[in-house]
């Protein structure tokens, strides 16, 4: 079994940065990701990293980071340049798999979610 817990969620002004974290605690999973869900909207793939090293949604390319820290088995997004419409439910993803989906559907473990409001 995997357990993710995510944290750093928070409010910023648009153009501010933030960092959310998703430490995963159980057996090592290869391929994570991080997914968001406005409210009224579908989930929807932010940014994954896997075997074939991390994928951005066009959305958040050139803003966003994702990277993993392999020795805490944590997982990170720093997200820079912010707007209002990044404003989310950030959810954390993992599979066993090496190569990373988009689909929501894929993904076997899930975190509860960390929020981000950024405001105008």
């Amino acid at each position: 079994q995997v357990q993710l817990v995510e944290s750093g969620g928070g409010s910023v002004q648009a153009g501010g940065s933030l960092t959310i974290s998703c430490a995963a605690y159980g057996w090592s999973v290869n391929c994570m990701g991080w997914f968001r869900q406005a409210p009224g909207k579908e989930r929807e793939g932010v940014a994954t990293i896997g075997s074939d090293g991390p994928s951005y949604a066009d959305s958040v390319k050139g803003r966003f980071t994702i990277s993993k820290d392999n020795a805490k088995n944590t997982l990170y997004l720093q997200m820079n340049s912010l707007k209002p419409e990044d404003t989310a439910m950030y959810y954390c993803a993992a599979e066993f798999q090496y190569r990373c989906t988009w689909s929501a559907d894929w993904y076997r473990y899930w975190g509860q979610g960390t929020q981000v409001t950024v405001s105008s």
